[in-house]
């Protein structure tokens, strides 16, 4: 997975900028809702039309989104509640993103990429809804070929390059095979525990 590789080579970055927050008494739940914040304004801007500029600042705040995890882990403050707010978030900031998107091409009258934001943003809540109902019902499920991370690498791509349609067809169609790939995970961990 792209999100051990990314978060293995970001940890030169990101704990110094964890320390600092941490030096500043931030609480790492405070970070993630500030981070939630952040794309927030992000989502407003890509809804204004400013694709580029909203690609451009989400490498900030996707940079900025593993520094709560850390802080977490040095304080000794990793709790449920803190892994929940963080996964909730992060649900949160897509449907922001892709709702934003909706937003632009609704007003643009570009219905074929309103179809696109739309099926990109269903079967990225699908890739998540799959381990949390795994989770759910007891059983693991962290694999997939195209996890947060990457659908987020790809929609900044798409947003930088011009290529807008591209990543939202990408990210619809290898979301939809990992929400599948999941549920296939799920079947066979049952299966070893029946």
């Amino acid at each position: 997975m792209l999100t051990n590789i990314a978060r293995a080579w970001g940890a030169h970055f990101i704990r110094p900028v964890a320390d600092v927050l941490s030096r500043l008494g931030f609480h790492p739940n405070a970070v993630t809702i500030l981070g939630f914040v952040l794309n927030v304004g992000v989502a407003t801007i890509l809804a204004a039309g400013q694709l580029r500029l909203a690609g451009a600042l989400l490498i900030v705040t996707l940079a900025f989104d593993a520094v709560d995890g850390t802080m977490a882990r040095t304080q000794g403050r990793v709790s449920r509640f803190g892994a929940f707010l963080d996964s909730t978030l992060d649900r949160w900031t897509e449907l922001f993103l892709y709702g934003a998107l909706v937003w632009r091409y609704l007003a643009a009258d570009q219905d074929h990429m309103v179809l696109l934001a739309v099926a990109a943003m269903a079967t990225s809540f699908m890739v998540s809804y799959t381990r949390a109902r795994a989770e759910g019902i007891g059983l693991t499920c962290t694999e997939g070929i195209f996890t947060r991370f990457e659908r987020l690498l790809v929609l900044i791509s798409g947003l930088l390059l011009g290529l807008t349609a591209w990543a939202l067809i990408i990210i619809a169609g290898l979301a939809g095979l990992t929400a599948v790939q999941r549920i296939l995970v799920t079947y066979t961990a049952d299966q070893r525990v029946v």
